[in-house]
């Protein structure tokens, strides 16, 4: 990971769903990165690398999501 990748994820402002106490807080933290990327980590291991995404791939998954494309 580049240095400047990394001080971006350092400075992020990550947030999780406000539902995520209902499992115990387990869950996945998104924060939005300069260039209009999205990063994505588990909140169990934040210490492991982020998964970073571009912003229409997000979007389309949120836009999927939101029409149960991942339902089970």
């Amino acid at each position: 990971m580049s240095d400047e990748l990394a001080d971006e994820l350092a400075r992020a402002a990550w947030r999780k769903a406000t539902k995520s106490g209902s499992n115990g807080g387990n869950c996945i933290e998104v924060a939005p990165l300069p260039g209009g990327r999205v990063g994505l980590r588990d909140t169990e291991r934040p210490d492991l690398p982020a998964y970073i995404v571009n912003g229409s791939v997000w979007a389309a998954f949120i836009d999927g999501a939101k029409k149960g494309e991942f339902d089970f």
